[in-house]
């Protein structure tokens, strides 16, 4: 289980700040506006915050108490605090924008999780979700936090997300280069990058799914609800008839009285 420490340890590597380079430009460019909002980090999001203290009404960071927390900003005053992820002390409808970085993955309760940013994000809100990759070196090794928890495939995360009410918008991907320890290949890996999400080659270690806040769940197809109706085979005759109730109701109908009934109705008899 990885804790804060082995967090920022890797951030303040060279391995790490590629990481947070490549990743955070993707981040960036799809929360491109935040001026007046309130902003959210989930997991460890905090080496990717900082651009939006500049423009942001507020920027707060939760880290789940298994993996501890760490002070931030270093400066001023503090905007971090440990939390259960899935009981956050804020009110509902009080976040504009979320980004979840290592959380999801290590989380053993992520649709509660999902459940709870979906509670405190507004109307309109969007979240923004990096996870590592099933199809992606950096998911293989345990020497990064990515190789951490459980990896996506694209549509694992999809349906995950349905499942709790977000729709997802944009998908991106990113760590197209292996995770080297050199520094001389390191320097390779931001031109690597490049190249690699130019041609949409395979193999990136992490997926960036934007998806939008859904206010309500959406109706079954109609396919669905055909395939449910043909488990039922139309009945012969009404449910519940006994054999003795059609015996009481062929009674019924060849009593005198029935019969009686019937010739004072009929027209023409005397």
């Amino acid at each position: 289980m990885l804790d804060v420490t082995d967090l920022r340890r890797f951030y303040a590597s060279p391995q790490g700040e590629l990481a947070r380079r490549l990743i955070a430009r993707i981040a960036r460019r799809r929360f491109s506006n935040c001026v007046g909002y309130s902003v959210l980090g989930v997991g460890f999001a905090t080496p990717y915050l900082d651009v939006f203290r500049e423009e942001a009404v507020r920027v707060l960071s939760f880290m789940p108490a298994r993996q501890g927390v760490v002070r931030w900003p270093v400066e001023g005053l503090c905007a971090c605090a440990l939390v259960e992820p899935t009981r956050t002390p804020l009110p509902d409808s009080s976040i504009d924008r979320a980004i979840v970085v290592h959380g999801l993955e290590t989380d053993a309760r992520q649709r509660e999780l999902l459940a709870e940013i979906w509670r405190v994000l507004a109307p309109n809100g969007r979240v923004l979700i990096v996870a590592p990759s099933r199809s992606g070196l950096w998911a293989r090794l345990e020497s990064t936090p990515f190789g951490h928890g459980q990896p996506f495939s694209r549509a694992q995360l999809r349906e995950l997300m349905r499942d709790t009410l977000f729709e997802p918008t944009s998908w991106d991907e990113a760590l197209y280069a292996p995770p080297f320890r050199s520094r001389a290949l390191l320097r390779l890996g931001a031109s690597f990058e490049k190249i690699a999400a130019f041609f949409s080659l395979p193999g990136a270690g992490v997926l960036i799914v934007e998806a939008t806040k859904q206010l309500y769940r959406p109706v079954a197809s109609v396919e669905r609800a055909q395939d449910a109706l043909g488990q039922f085979a139309p009945a012969a005759e009404p449910v519940g008839v006994t054999p003795a109730a059609r015996l009481r109701a062929s009674r019924r109908d060849s009593s005198p009285a029935r019969a009686f009934t019937s010739s004072r109705a009929a027209p023409g008899r005397s």
